[in-house]
């Protein structure tokens, strides 16, 4: 998760360090933990589509999130999920959608990456550098067997963000998150 700056607002935008302010810390814990209604297995934070909790002038709670991208079927769903968390929690707040800069998967944590591969789903590879990411023919290693021996089925998968494979050693279909 990126966190805090000097901004006065105990804002948790950049790197995390120290929050000062114990509900804008739970806030941010809340937030953090709220799974991905699509992709169960990691969270808002494992994504990279919590992008900050901070307090606006008001002192209100605000959460941004990126959809990872445009036309997310779920980006309403996770709004509420995350807002509905949050007041669960006992914290009042606001939700912002922020599309600029957009999404990458270059967001997604280390950690998330293994929770993916966990769950079945290879994560992408290398770098979401451009026309590159979308049109060349890595090689994805198979997420249950680890085979590199494997063979995109369709450029869709589950969901619009993912192509469908099969291993060709272990013969298991398996999404494959693209690299965007």
């Amino acid at each position: 998760m990126t966190g805090a700056n000097d901004d006065g607002k105990g804002s948790t935008e950049g790197p995390v360090t120290t929050v000062t302010d114990f509900e804008l810390a739970r806030a941010l814990e809340v937030a953090s933990a709220v799974p991905d209604p699509e992709v169960p297995c990691v969270t808002v934070a494992d994504l990279g589509i919590l992008r900050s909790v901070s307090r606006d002038d008001a002192g209100q709670i605000v959460v941004r999130l990126t959809p990872t991208y445009s036309g997310c079927p779920a980006v309403i769903a996770i709004e509420m999920a995350v807002q509905s968390a949050l007041l669960n929690a006992g914290i009042d707040s606001a939700i912002e959608r922020v599309i600029s800069p957009a999404w990458t998967t270059d967001w997604i944590t280390d950690e998330g990456r293994e929770k993916l591969r966990a769950y079945g789903i290879a994560p992408p590879v290398g770098s979401s550098g451009g026309r590159r990411a979308f049109f060349s023919e890595d090689v994805i290693a198979c997420p249950r067997c680890g085979s590199s021996h494997t063979t995109k089925v369709s450029e869709f998968g589950s969901t619009a963000c993912k192509a469908h494979y099969r291993c060709d050693d272990c013969a298991e279909p398996f999404d494959y998150f693209k690299c965007i």
